[in-house]
């Protein structure tokens, strides 16, 4: 008899999602779906609204990377207002964006995933969990909370507060940078770097515990995208497009930002309120490609500081030019998170990041504007269209889990296929399931946003469980 198991919720990820898997007679799957079950409208919220009030309403899809928002939201009104903020105005968004990137990276590392990497996929779940982590490791655990709040209070000490912060304006900033901010900051980067590489050293000496994952986790031929400079190297705040294969061959280079819609094509599916983008020229559902830092680890020449050059030299040694197996998001993810520490160090060290100029201002100038950047999980697109006086007509946001729906789906399926096999279903099993899902770091609050009508699925349960009506759009 054909059955369905179902993983719900998934736990350690960020949002709310489930994961069905379809056995034929035998107990073989036969197919699986990643759904996400919450949907955020953000897009009809904001019709109507004055347009220099998007950064701060976008800021609230998120709490734990409403930077990003407030980054991409902030371009794209800079673009209506045919304005570019202050090279200074500038520098300030890529430090506070890259606050953002470390204190993320190090939630998903240290906290969602490590629990699974410290004990084992197969360990007991009394223990394998932050508390059991924390009992086993404390220094490892308070690493990650470290990290975290350096990275929060960066946003928190530039941008006005660590959630929600609203110092990231139209044009540009809206304070200066005080210097006894920049020395308190640059104060505490030896530590975030001894953090980072600590955690490297271990992730990489325990490499080989987990070579059967990184085999099945989403291991398969893909495209890759994310932005880079004009070196070629990661850039997380600007720069163009470039997307390559999964053997490292561009497939296109130097994208301006402003034309994605000509190469990323978006669709929908009855199983969930999660957009699946897709790459035009390949067509859908062929044109598959993942984001976020195994994609910017990938597609980069290199990532441009010393410490995360070496790292990125050691990562392509072991794994080759591209890496195309998810599992290794984590490893890329600390990376991501080195690179990222230097950055901000660099750029706090400039000679002019406390000028006083870090806003530039003008008026409505052109009636549609896109704004892209790299969030922690991978490049945001947010594209407005205004009237003559400002107000917000259509928004449409491709977010970063979005690019990687797809993947993730693809992901699930392997896994399942790989793991789950006849009648004896073990929890292990189908902890890979989701362990998959969190390699991609999915933020479902931020990544909700529906193309054309919602999909609806109404259904009327007895006390029991059981099932007495349903009703599908």
């Amino acid at each position: 008899m054909k059955r369905e198991l179902v993983i719900d919720p998934i736990t350690r990820i960020e949002g709310h999602s489930k994961i069905t898997i379809q056995l034929d007679d035998r107990g073989e799957v036969t197919d699986a779906h990643f759904h996400v079950t919450q949907f955020r409208g953000f897009e009809r919220i904001t019709q109507g609204r004055p347009v220099h009030e998007m950064p701060s309403i976008m800021a609230r899809i998120c709490g734990i990377c409403p930077v990003s928002h407030l980054i991409a939201s902030s371009k794209a009104v800079d673009d209506i207002m045919a304005v570019e903020p202050s090279p200074t105005g500038a520098d300030l968004r890529r430090i506070v964006n890259l606050g953002q990137i470390v204190q993320s990276n190090a939630l998903s590392f240290f906290h969602l995933s490590s629990p699974d990497l410290l004990f084992g996929f197969d360990a007991d779940p009394a223990v394998r969990n932050i508390v059991g982590l924390a009992r086993e490791n404390p220094q490892f655990a308070k690493d990650g909370v470290a990290l975290r709040k350096w990275g929060q209070e960066i946003i928190e000490q530039i941008a006005g507060k660590r959630i929600h912060p609203s110092w990231i304006v139209p044009g540009g900033m809206a304070q200066p940078l005080a210097e006894e901010t920049r020395d308190r900051i640059l104060a505490g980067i030896p530590e975030a770097i001894a953090i980072t590489e600590r955690a490297l050293a271990w992730y990489k000496g325990e490499m080989i515990r987990w070579e059967e994952e990184a085999a099945s986790f989403g291991n398969f031929r893909s495209a890759f995208m994310a932005l880079v400079d004009r070196q070629g190297n990661v850039d997380h705040y600007d720069g163009w497009l470039r997307v390559v294969d999964s053997d490292g061959k561009v497939l296109a280079d130097r994208i301006d930002p402003h034309q994605f819609n000509d190469y990323i094509g978006e669709a929908v599916e009855p199983w969930s309120y999660l957009k699946s983008t897709y790459w035009k020229p390949m067509g859908y559902p062929d044109g598959l490609y993942r984001v976020g830092p195994l994609a910017r680890v990938n597609v980069a020449d290199q990532m441009g500081t010393p410490r995360a050059d070496e790292e990125l030299g050691k990562f392509r040694w072991r794994l080759g030019r591209v890496a195309n197996s998810s599992f290794h998001y984590h490893y890329a993810r600390l990376i991501d998170t080195l690179y990222s520490i230097e950055k901000i160090e660099q750029l706090l060290r400039g000679p002019d990041i406390l000028s006083t100029h870090v806003r530039s201002r003008a008026d409505i100038n052109r009636r549609e504007g896109i704004g892209v950047s790299e969030a922690p999980r991978g490049t945001l697109m947010h594209h407005y269209k205004v009237d003559d006086d400002g107000i917000v007509q259509w928004a449409n946001l491709v977010i970063a889990t979005g690019h990687n729906n797809m993947a993730m789906n693809q992901s699930v399926l392997q896994v399942a296929r790989h793991y789950i096999k006849g009648e004896n279903i073990e929890e292990s099993m189908l902890n890979r399931v989701e362990a998959v899902i969190r390699c991609y770091d999915p933020c479902l609050s931020c990544s909700t946003h529906a193309l054309g009508q919602m999909a609806l699925d109404i259904q009327l349960l007895g006390p029991d469980g059981a099932l007495l009506d349903e009703l599908k759009r």
